[in-house]
């Protein structure tokens, strides 16, 4: 885990509903919220806009425990779900849930692809990498829950993969899709032939080749 931290100061929400939360937004430049779980009644509160939008630009606000200070009552939470407006860089609302020591979560992590550019299936083969997946589901305790998965692609030679059961994986985390058995065990990334001009055109020339020949 990273010794990256997020706190974030919130107020209790009273005033529910579509046009409370408008006014909240529009008024106030406040984004209406929601906690929920670890068998507590769920708690209405608003955030500051820019201080949730300044700590959701950094990846690790994704995967990170998070503190949420609702009038001087701390609550432990990861963010499950942060709707964002279609067209303008405004945050909507968020949905954060509880997290407690002993229960697991699932959570997706993202996958950081390392050594790409010295990767022998592109320096030696002239492949090129393709990027399967680009987070995995997990699940492991709030103690164990990683910033992000790293996926080295150094000696890959061309038409090589790595798989989710390839993945090291941190002490405690655990693969969702693993869990499933053999099925999920898809590709996260392979290197794959460069399709060149020529590659493309052969079909075509023999194309025109067979309707010259047809015109004679």
């Amino acid at each position: 885990m990273s010794n990256t931290e997020f706190t974030l100061e919130a107020k209790a929400r009273n005033d529910k509903g579509k046009g409370a939360s408008r006014r909240l937004r529009r008024l106030a430049n406040e984004v209406p919220a929601i906690i929920y779980g670890a068998g507590k009644e769920p708690t209405a509160i608003s955030l500051v806009h820019d201080d949730l939008m300044h700590a959701s630009d950094n990846e690790a606000f994704f995967t990170h425990i998070l503190e949420i200070n609702v009038e001087g009552s701390k609550e432990s939470v990861i963010i499950k779900d942060m709707q964002r407006h279609p067209a303008k860089p405004v945050i909507m609302h968020a949905d954060f849930q509880r997290v407690k020591a002993d229960q697991e979560l699932h959570v997706n992590i993202p996958l950081h692809f390392i050594n790409e550019d010295t990767c022998v299936g592109v320096k030696q083969d002239g492949g090129q990498i393709s990027h399967l997946l680009n987070e995995l589901e997990i699940h492991c305790l709030p103690k164990n829950l990683p910033e992000y998965i790293e996926v080295d692609v150094a000696n890959l030679h061309l038409g090589d993969s790595i798989h989710i059961a390839d993945l090291t994986l941190p002490e405690g985390v655990s693969s969702v899709a693993l869990s499933h058995g053999e099925e999920g065990n898809h590709g996260v990334v392979q290197v794959i032939k460069v399709k060149t001009q020529d590659d493309s055109g052969s079909d075509d020339a023999a194309e025109d080749g067979e309707s010259s020949d047809s015109e004679d």
